[in-house]
């Protein structure tokens, strides 16, 4: 075992495959990390920090098990069925129960977050304990989506599991050093949480696409993202040297 990882970690091409798989992990791993950001903000302070590690923790078990079955990997990427000219895997149905999840979810949210009077949720009851196992079960569904487009991105860019592996655990330490930062980032700017769901209807939207077939380039994504972004950071600071010189008062 030992002298065959040394053997694949003697190829220069294996150090340049590690380097693109965790560059590609991490950046898959930002779509899980939005969703458990405005998930577990909903929580207790108290629990908060917590349910995001075992959300974390979670997308890393599942990661190293589907890592440990490659052959079922591979067949959930082979067709079921067709309908018309469009053939359907196990994977492609996944994604696309997944993408309409992550759709009907940032929809509901940003419906709460406009209505002038909301109802009620279950996360605004005293029951902090159904409130903590919604939000649990919710990661845990969206973590098996990620997970298996997660590996599926592995497998197609390389056939050494070491390298696999590495790549998803490096990626999910960088998750976990990640998690808290960008959480309470989004709690402290309530315009950035209308952002993020409507990334999350981006990223359904591009599963459910992916599902059917039509592959929309991740970058093309990213990109949107990242200028959405770079537009909000420029209304934040422009909203802080407005707030700066109302304070400041004519002088």
């Amino acid at each position: 075992m030992l002298q065959q990882f040394i053997m694949i970690f003697s190829d220069p091409v294996a150090w340049a495959a590690l380097a693109t798989l965790i560059v590609l992990e991490v950046v898959l791993g930002i779509d899980n990390l939005v969703f458990i950001a405005i998930l577990t903000n909903k929580l207790p302070d108290e629990h908060r920090s917590r349910v995001r590690r075992i959300g974390i923790g979670l997308a890393l078990v599942m990661r190293l098990v589907l890592l440990g079955t490659i052959a079922f990997i591979v067949g959930l990427t082979k067709p079921v069925f067709s309908i018309m000219d469009l053939s359907f895997s196990w994977r492609d149905m996944i994604l696309i129960a997944g993408g309409l999840f992550l759709v009907w979810k940032a929809t509901r949210e940003i419906h709460h977050l406009v209505d002038p009077e909301p109802a009620p949720t279950l996360y605004d009851t005293p029951a902090v304990g159904a409130a903590f196992s919604a939000v649990v079960v919710q990661i845990i569904l969206l973590d098996m989506v990620f997970s298996i487009d997660s590996i599926v991105t592995a497998v197609g860019m390389t056939e050494h599991v070491p390298i696999m592996v590495i790549a998803v655990i490096v990626a999910v330490i960088v998750m976990l050093i990640a998690a808290d930062p960008l959480a309470d980032f989004v709690q402290r700017n309530p315009t950035i949480v209308m952002l993020a769901l409507g990334f999350l209807l981006l990223i359904g939207t591009t599963l459910i696409a992916d599902g059917f077939g039509v592959h929309v380039p991740r970058g093309y994504v990213y990109a949107a993202m990242s200028f959405s972004g770079l537009v909000e950071g420029l209304n934040m600071m422009a909203r802080k040297a407005r707030k700066k010189k109302a304070e400041a008062g004519p002088s």
